[in-house]
């Protein structure tokens, strides 16, 4: 079986766990030893964990877990269950007395969704550990995706539904980049041409697509209500990069969402990615890694709300007609 996801990454295992009464949950990479970790976050509403320890010139340079979630910032707790089941295993960073497993994290703001008192907890997290494999990695409604909706500029009632997706590409020589994603964005998702995906539906009957750029023109007021959005994720390689290094793949990844998003980065947003690098291919050229780290994720994010499906009393993109 041909697989097309982040757990073509040899070593990787991705696992989820949800509440689809939330609808809310979590997602968890597993990582190999010896894998190097890197962010890049930008927007200005992020939710994160252990986020600045992945930066160069910082001491730590494995991590042994990246987790999505819902929840908003109550949905950090379920690092707690990963970092639990990590230390079962006996894996994380040796501090002589026992392990302290390094488990950044983002969350995405789900609680309008649905029942807000139901978030991603530690059981939960624990959860998604256990359900984690190498196996193609299940996309849509599922896990951190659970919640996630896209287009949330005219509030909830005219988003659309998203998730999580995946996708990878072949570098050839044995070289892999894939990226896993969970879209929950202010903006609008668009296809290489530019054309919505998935986003900001029109009043009063959300029949067809808004055009998230052509409510910013006309200079429509976005309320603080509207302003927990993001777009996170994980890209990974098995080429073999320092820190520095997977920090600039992490950077330039965010080429790739800023295709995919339209506005992306905004004040509104809390766009963050993760990079991690297993080096089992062997030594290769970071800029090139990072110029593909954008691509898949481009694709990654389109996917996400391509096996989106209703949820919530949203409907997905492709039954919303485009001006």
């Amino acid at each position: 079986m041909s697989n097309a996801t982040l757990t073509a990454i040899e070593g990787l295992r991705v696992g989820h766990a949800h509440h689809l009464d939330g609808p809310t949950g979590c997602t968890v990479v597993l990582c190999p030893p010896g894998t190097v970790g890197g962010v890049d976050q930008r927007g200005g509403a992020p939710g994160t964990r252990e986020t600045d320890l992945l930066r160069p010139l910082h001491l730590v340079e494995h991590v042994h877990a990246i987790l999505l979630a819902g929840g908003s910032a109550y949905g950090l707790d379920s690092a707690s269950g990963v970092m639990r089941f990590l230390e079962e295993q006996n894996i994380g960073y040796n501090i002589g007395v026992g392990v302290v497993p390094i488990v950044p994290a983002a969350i995405i703001f789900d609680l309008d969704v649905g029942d807000p008192k139901i978030r991603p907890d530690a059981a939960m997290g624990y959860a998604a550990c256990r359900a984690a494999s190498e196996l193609p990695t299940t996309e849509g409604c599922v896990g951190a995706g659970a919640g996630a909706i896209v287009g949330r500029l005219l509030g909830t009632a005219f988003a659309c539904k998203s998730g999580i997706g995946s996708a990878v590409i072949d570098l050839g020589d044995g070289l892999k980049v894939a990226a896993l994603f969970v879209v929950n964005a202010l903006g609008d998702v668009v296809n290489d041409q530019g054309a919505i995906l998935a986003g900001t539906r029109q009043p009063p009957d959300g029949a067809t697509f808004a055009q998230a750029l052509s409510i910013l023109a006309a200079g429509v007021r976005v309320s603080g209500s509207h302003s927990n959005n993001t777009v996170i994720g994980v890209v990974a390689t098995n080429a073999q990069l320092n820190k520095e290094e997977t920090n600039l793949v992490a950077q330039m990844a965010h080429d790739g969402l800023a295709r995919a998003v339209r506005p992306a980065h905004t004040l509104l947003d809390g766009d963050t990615i993760f990079a991690l690098s297993t080096g089992t291919a062997g030594r290769a050229n970071a800029s090139a890694i990072g110029a593909f780290a954008a691509e898949v994720t481009a694709k990654a994010i389109r996917r996400v709300v391509q096996q989106a499906t209703p949820l919530a009393g949203l409907p997905v993109g492709a039954d919303i007609t485009a001006l």
